[in-house]
C-alpha cells in the first residue's frame, strides 16, 4: 500500500526518483494517448514534500513535458496543504512558477492541515480536493456533511474547482452532486487501472 511504502520512500530519499518517474511516465502516457486520438485529458500526479523541496523540481518538471513533447495544460501537479503552507513565500515563488509555465495546480487532501485562508487566496492554484476522511463521514452521525459543505462553498467563493476524494457510495455521490460538487473520484466510479483498460 502507498501508505506504507510512501513514508519509506521519503524517509530514504527513493522519493525523488520515484516521483520523478511518475511524472516522466504519466506525461509519456498522456502523450501517447493523445497520438492514439483520444481526446486530450488533464493528468493529475501527487507531488511528494521532498519532491517539491528540490532546487532542480521545477526544471526537471519542464524537461519531462519537453521530452514527451506534451503541452503544459494537461498536466495537474497534486499538493497537500502542509506542502505548501510550509516556507509559504517560497512555495508561492515555486506554484507561480508552474502557473505561468501552464502547469495546473490543486491541493490535495483539503481540510486535513491547518491552511492560512489569507495565504490560500494568494496561492495560485486551481483545484481543491476534499479529504476522502470527510467524505466517508457523509451520511453518518459525525460532521462529514457540514465539513464537506463549507469547503465546496469556500472554493466555489474563491473561484476553484472542488474535487471530491474517495467516493464508493450512491449516497455521498448523491449528497456532492446536490452540493454542486464539481468532480468525484474514487471506487464508485473505478479503482486503479492499467493504461489499456483506462
Amino acid at each position: 500500500s502507498p501508505a506504507v511504502f510512501i513514508p519509506i520512500a521519503e524517509e530514504t530519499g527513493l522519493i525523488v526518483a520515484i516521483g520523478e518517474w511518475v511524472l516522466r511516465t504519466a506525461c509519456a502516457q498522456n502523450k501517447r494517448w493523445q497520438k492514439q486520438g483520444f481526446s486530450p485529458l488533464r493528468m493529475a500526479v501527487n507531488i511528494s514534500a521532498r519532491q517539491f523541496r528540490e532546487p532542480s523540481f521545477f526544471e526537471s518538471v519542464k524537461e519531462i513535458l519537453r521530452e514527451a513533447e506534451l503541452d503544459p495544460q494537461w498536466l495537474e501537479l497534486e499538493i497537500t496543504e502542509s506542502i505548501a503552507m510550509d516556507k509559504c513565500e517560497a512555495s508561492l515563488q515555486m506554484l507561480d512558477a508552474f502557473k505561468a509555465l501552464g502547469v495546473r495546480i490543486s491541493i490535495d487532501d483539503f481540510g486535513t492541515g491547518f491552511s492560512s485562508l489569507n495565504y490560500l487566496r494568494r496561492m495560485p492554484i486551481d483545484t481543491l480536493k476534499i479529504d476522502q476522511s470527510f467524505i466517508r463521514d457523509i451520511c453518518t452521525c459525525g460532521h462529514g456533511e457540514e465539513v464537506v459543505t463549507a469547503i465546496i462553498q469556500l472554493a466555489k467563493n474563491l473561484k476553484l474547482k472542488v474535487i471530491a476524494e474517495g467516493v464508493e457510495t450512491a449516497n455521498q455521490r448523491s449528497f456532492l452532486k446536490d452540493k454542486l460538487c464539481d468532480e468525484m473520484q474514487g471506487f464508485l466510479y473505478s479503482q486503479a487501472v492499467p493504461s489499456h483498460e483506462a
